[in-house]
């Protein structure tokens, strides 16, 4: 009996010594591109942030001094996806063979551009990566998770706030017996409103055919996309996200700038739950994306308005309300999703969504008698009649804001069509529609 006490409690003294116990507020477990960014962005959010990777690597390890070219969405370097970009043009920069103009599609060797996205973790505050770990167990420990890892023959248990799964087969969502959906279809329609849920988007999906028939409605349309919170939420397991589950077919090099801007955005997610101490079906999808946006994350594919641009944010906002809304152009003989600044306002387009969200739309269409065209002297009126402001104060003080504070290159001229860039920049600034609440359909919520 003694014998057996004895060894028992050597036993338990091994398990104690080669067993810890973390806690942290996000757990991103995978070893590729999209589990780097959530980690990142959780980390820049300002969360405790663990990144369990076995090896964290881009592409076949085989075959580290590869050449490789990415040539999606190089005309959209967002997030993520953009830090990524410069970190290899400025690596390049100076080497004959490589083109690092903005437009040019990404060329660099797997080794580089593996070291590179592991040094992308190096410095980040909140961040804990644990390498050469790999995933063992998951479970429902009260408001968190307890991950088990196993780390050089040692166990690591991790209790986090929200997990995210950002391994290839989604072996931690099965695990955890979380119900894992069909991944994200540029060709099905998630909804019709499902881009104003936007956290991740792109001017085409790697793998698809680019003259697909496509739904009539879809917006972004075909081959532009957005992929919608919904698609990365797991149902049956609160507080678990997927990434490389949520994308489609097998993925490539050429998958590389949407893994990172989606594990960007899940990330978003995660810091978001961690920070507010919710859940995953109590998200604020406003909150979540101005988040995103606060770190050049893009939300729709607008390819004529760069982040260069000081009211970028301002024209993303009103984008992803739908008051105005992006069509495909083929320009150099590329297709590309556009927001087109200078072209006019038309007044069928703005009026279904401002009776939407303004409940005084209707008196105030009925009173301004507006033209096919809406004017200078018609967005003045509505701001007037939405801020309860006298209408001959707000004529005045935009004449002289239109250029020394608005940078507007048009003449002030009342009676002037506006442009819809005139038009996104007022109406962000003073209608605000990308604060008004929606739901995780994308649909408005009064």
């Amino acid at each position: 009996m003694l014998k057996s006490l004895i060894a028992l409690f050597l036993i338990c003294n091994c398990t104690l010594l080669f067993a810890q116990t973390v806690k942290t507020d996000v757990l991103v477990i995978g070893d590729g591109a999209s589990a780097v960014a959530a980690a990142i962005q959780s980390a820049h959010s300002k969360l405790k942030t663990v990144l369990a990777a076995n090896e964290i690597r881009i592409g076949d390890s085989t075959a580290a001094n590869k050449m490789v070219e990415v040539n999606y969405n190089d005309d959209l370097p967002y997030g993520a996806w953009g830090e990524f970009r410069n970190l290899i043009k400025t690596h390049y920069k100076g080497v004959a063979g490589y083109d690092t103009s903005r437009n040019a599609a990404l060329k660099f060797d797997l080794r580089t551009g593996t070291d590179i996205l592991r040094g992308m973790t190096d410095t980040v505050k909140n961040l804990t990566v644990y390498l050469r770990s790999s995933f063992a167990g998951i479970k429902k420990d009260g408001d968190r998770w307890e991950v088990s890892l196993e780390q050089n023959g040692k166990i690591i248990y991790i209790k986090a706030r929200v997990v995210v799964d950002a391994t290839v087969n989604g072996d931690v969502a099965t695990k955890a017996g979380a119900k894992l959906m069909p991944p994200f279809n540029t060709r099905t329609i998630a909804g019709l409103n499902a881009y104003r849920t936007s956290i991740a988007t792109g001017s085409a999906m790697p793998g698809e055919p680019v003259n697909a028939a496509a739904p009539v409605n879809s917006y972004p349309p075909y081959p532009a996309f957005c992929m919608p919170i919904n698609d990365v939420i797991l149902r049956g397991a609160d507080n678990l996200l997927i990434t490389e589950k949520a994308l489609p077919g097998t993925k490539d090099l050429q998958c590389l700038p949407i893994q990172l801007a989606l594990g960007q955005g899940v990330g978003t997610i995660a810091a978001y739950c961690a920070f507010y101490k919710t859940t995953t079906q109590n998200l604020k999808v406003r909150v979540i994306q101005g988040e995103l946006l606060d770190f050049r994350g893009y939300l729709l594919p607008f390819t004529d308005i760069t982040q260069q641009d000081p009211y970028w944010r301002a024209i993303q906002q009103v984008g992803a309300t739908g008051l105005l809304k992006g069509k495909q152009q083929v320009i150099d003989g590329k297709t590309q999703f556009v927001f087109m600044p200078d072209s006019l306002v038309n007044t069928a387009e703005i009026k279904p969504f401002l009776m939407e969200i303004y409940t005084r739309a209707f008196l105030w269409f009925n009173k301004e008698k507006t033209s096919e065209k809406f004017t200078v002297s018609n967005t003045l009126s509505l701001i007037s009649d939405y801020t309860l402001s006298d209408p001959l104060l707000i004529r005045a003080s935009m004449a002289k804001a239109w250029k020394s504070q608005y940078k507007f290159k048009s003449d002030f001229d009342l009676n002037r069509p506006i442009t819809r860039r005139e038009f996104a920049i007022l109406i962000n600034r003073f209608l605000n529609p990308f604060s008004r609440t929606v739901d995780l359909s994308g649909r408005l919520v009064n």
